[in-house]
């Protein structure tokens, strides 16, 4: 982009800085001051594609763990749960607004926890999926849902059982609303979860004055969240993303892949697929995941070049922890970073990654407008999602004296036609789920093939998928 170009962009206040005049104007008429807050950018983000899609249905982060049948005692989780509820502010959250005002009220300290019956016909990981898809816009953002998995054939995401010679097991869901947690956050529920259901805790064991410590220390970490991205919003990091995606603006010679509206009433039909791969000594997060976003990037390619040759995919990943001198809360403290995936070496893509994350900070919203304000036709649609989870910042979910064991069950509404979920433990756990209206399952399978024969380091069409 010449640049020239980017003296388009907008130089007034930026999208943070509006908002928050919109807040406190909204908030100094409100009747209980004590009780709202501003929301962060990935909340306000989340927000909005609430209000956009079927039923208000939010974005929902949920972990499943399968536990020997009979260790799960339903009342002592309950007591439990509203024990986490009572002492971490972002779970008591609920959304509203406010004389326009996206804002986030305070709430009772509330914990959904209940078993799910399966439907007659129906297994335990359907009957999860389908609680999870009739999730109500009403209700606590921490819910907590236990099955029986009464057949050792019970279908899972990866298709392995989850029954084992050891004897049948229950699946329990831990769901939140993204817009209350960050990755970072999961560690610390799984932790204190544990230890609250150890100690037989419930909401009325939280002194008062750590609830008040805990709901400011909530309050002073979303006011720094958005000073720091306030400081991420000024003309030169909206330049600097404007010119990074530019590329997407490129003649592409075809139609990109249709989107059926975000209105529809049904979930849309979703394809998974997994694999393991080991992982090398001197891998870490730093080093690794430039590396997966290469992967990723091949994996955008090859879905995107048969209806789109020549347009520059652009992907987006979630990254982010807490404000400097913030403390450390649980909440949703995150961006969304956008990644153009252009054709490039290693050291090139790794060097322009640690430049995009000296403007990560910047809201997702923010970079749409700047894109658009320096002429680029970039409507905030990504092609792809990669998340990456360290398994050791999140502890095993011990309850009773006994760690579960994580399972996934696929078949979640995607934000993307595709999505990649790698979790980085003792191996490297590569998980893809694609819109089957979107994409067609023979690309997806060499798609997929191309991006772990690449993670392997070994010949496109010869890594192992299972």
């Amino acid at each position: 982009m010449d640049p020239s170009t980017t003296a388009g962009i907008r130089t007034g206040a930026s999208i943070t800085e509006q908002y928050l005049a919109r807040y406190e104007k909204a908030a100094a008429g409100a009747g209980d001051p004590a009780g709202l807050l501003p929301v962060t950018g990935a909340q306000r983000r989340f927000l909005l594609a609430r209000r956009l899609a079927p039923g208000g249905r939010p974005d929902i982060v949920p972990l499943f763990f399968a536990f020997p049948r009979g260790t799960v005692d339903v009342e002592r989780l309950r007591a439990a749960a509203g024990h986490l509820a009572a002492v971490h502010p972002a779970l008591r959250m609920r959304p509203d607004v406010l004389r326009g005002a996206p804002v986030q009220r305070f709430g009772a300290p509330v914990a959904q926890v209940e078993r799910v019956v399966p439907r007659s016909g129906e297994s335990a990981t359907a009957a999860l999926r389908r609680t999870l898809l009739e999730w109500s816009a009403e209700g606590p953002p921490f819910r907590l849902f236990l099955a029986d998995a009464h057949s050792s054939l019970d279908p899972q995401g990866g298709g392995a059982p989850l029954s084992s010679a050891a004897g049948a097991v229950e699946i329990l869901a831990l769901a939140l609303d993204h817009a209350v947690c960050d990755e970072q956050s999961l560690g610390r529920i799984s932790a204190d979860l544990a230890d609250a259901y150890e100690r037989r805790l419930g909401p009325d064991d939280v002194p008062p004055h750590r609830a008040a410590e805990e709901a400011a220390g909530y309050r002073e970490a979303v006011h720094l969240q958005l000073d720091a991205e306030k400081r991420a919003s000024r003309p030169e990091s909206l330049a600097y993303w404007a010119r990074r995606i530019a590329p997407a603006s490129a003649p592409t010679g075809g139609a990109p892949t249709p989107v059926t509206s975000t209105r529809t009433q049904q979930p849309r039909p979703t394809g998974a697929l997994q694999t393991r791969l080991p992982i090398r000594a001197d891998d870490g997060r730093a080093t690794a995941f430039p590396v997966l976003l290469g992967a990723c990037g091949s994996a955008a390619r090859a879905l995107t070049e048969a209806d789109a040759p020549g347009r520059t995919p652009l992907l987006g990943y979630p990254w982010g922890g807490r404000p400097a001198a913030a403390p450390d809360v649980l909440g949703c403290f995150l961006n969304t970073v956008v990644h153009p995936v252009t054709a490039r070496g290693l050291d090139d893509l790794t060097t322009t990654w640690w430049d995009d994350l000296d403007h990560a900070d910047t809201p997702f919203d923010e970079v749409v407008r700047a894109a658009r304000s320096a002429a680029v036709p970039w409507t905030g649609r990504l092609d792809g999602l990669l998340t990456f989870e360290d398994l050791h910042r999140r502890p095993p979910l011990r309850l009773g004296g006994v760690a579960g064991r994580e399972v996934h069950i696929d078949g979640r509404p995607l934000q993307a036609p595709f999505a990649v979920s790698v979790s980085y433990g003792t191996d490297l756990l590569v998980r893809m789920a694609w819109d089957r209206d979107a994409v067609p399952a023979g690309r997806a399978h060499d798609a997929f093939a191309r991006m772990t024969a690449e993670l392997a380091g070994e010949p496109a069409g010869h890594a192992p998928v299972g």
